[in-house]
């Protein structure tokens, strides 16, 4: 639907508004009449129904297309492997997969947490694979990326909150694909020390777990999450990468979403707090609500806020911060690994600067149940 076509709908009992742009595609949200959150523009309404709402000018996302983003997306499903691209309505899910970066999301698609900002479903979760390492590395090495970012749903029924599977995974792409770049985005394994032992001793690149937000707004946003537990997080797991792959560059990386209500003194406590637990990558986005059962967005930042944003916090010794109203936490994360800058490099002397082929395998699946690539 083009911009002239969205700017005739109404609201209406019997018509559903399109959705949020954070539920891929649309740029309408629900608000109530009269709301004067910065960067809105609602229609005034005399009874005091919902109004529609657009996202700032600002919050635009690139539709989904390309014939790389077609080759995985077919891959993907194909081998019936999840991704938090899909599953959390990401707004960058067509750039990054046309730019060969996905986010696979294992241990099922049912986390055992209602966090109030996230699209994810919450329940008790049916799936316990032990054989979906081997099948991620099988398929990954089949998609030609350049970069992989492994994450999860919350396994709180787990005994080891699903550690072993995220190390098992790591270990069996190191062999798939030793030049690709292995992050992986961990929840809190509710503090537990062996878990996180567990995951950093499979070496990977870049270790992720986000505080989401500000300090003070950890129980709405979080709810059974902690802020010095994360914290905590993020300081062992520099410590553990140290002791059990020495000389290995293991970068520690942190996320915060903007718009929940959080002042700027607070986020900048929030950027001093991550410093001090050595995190390396900080990324900083705007928060936008998946559906009205959600959080609403309390404020939109205007790109130059993320502009100065991001210069405060590289002035506070991050290596990298990626600071942008759609930015997520897997946003450009191939060129935040340890290495990226040579890669990028050769990347970008290929062949006349060529780019590179298209994917051109197909999956199949041999009798032994191994999945195997021929060309298409």
């Amino acid at each position: 639907m083009d911009s002239q076509d969205s700017r005739k709908l109404t609201p209406s009992p019997a018509r559903h508004l399109p959705p949020t742009i954070a539920m891929g595609g649309g740029t309408f949200e629900l608000v109530a009449a009269g709301s004067t959150a910065a960067g809105s523009t609602a229609a005034s309404v005399a009874d005091g129904s919902v109004a529609p709402r657009r996202h700032p000018e600002w919050i635009k996302a690139r539709i989904p297309s390309g014939e790389t983003y077609q080759d995985l997306r077919r891959l993907l499903h194909g081998l019936k492997l999840n991704t938090v691209c899909e599953e959390a309505h990401c707004p960058n899910m067509g750039e990054c997969w046309d730019e060969r970066t996905a986010t696979v999301m294992i241990l099922g698609d049912i986390c055992t947490r209602a966090c109030g900002f996230c699209a994810i479903k919450t329940g008790k979760p049916l799936v316990h694979d032990l054989d979906e390492p081997r099948r991620v590395a099988e398929a990954i090495r089949g998609l030609g990326l350049d970069h992989v970012v492994i994450t999860s749903v919350a396994r709180d029924d787990l005994d080891d909150g699903g550690a072993g599977i995220f190390a098992d995974t790591i270990r069996r792409l190191r062999v798939a694909c030793p030049d690709m770049g292995v992050e992986v985005l961990i929840p809190d394994f509710n503090g537990e020390r062996e878990p996180l032992r567990t995951v950093m001793a499979a070496g990977p690149d870049i270790l992720n777990h986000n505080v989401e937000t500000v300090a003070r707004l950890q129980k709405p946003v979080r709810k059974r999450a902690r802020y010095d537990r994360s914290l905590g997080v993020l300081l062992r797991a520099k410590a553990y990468a140290a002791e059990l792959n020495p000389g290995a560059a293991v970068h520690t990386k942190s996320s915060i979403m903007v718009g929940l209500g959080e002042t700027r003194p607070e986020l900048h406590q929030a950027f001093l707090d991550l410093r001090a637990v050595d995190c390396d990558i900080l990324t900083l986005g705007q928060y936008l609500r998946p559906s009205p059962e959600h959080l609403p967005v309390e404020r939109y930042y205007h790109p130059d806020e993320f502009v100065e944003m991001r210069e405060e916090a590289l002035a506070l010794g991050f290596k990298h911060v990626e600071s942008g109203p759609l930015v997520r936490s897997s946003y450009h994360a191939r060129d935040q690994v340890p290495g990226a800058e040579a890669r990028r490099a050769a990347r970008e002397a290929g062949p006349a600067g060529a780019a590179r082929s298209p994917i051109r395998l197909a999956p199949a699946i041999d009798l032994e149940g191994r999945v195997v690539y021929r060309p298409d």
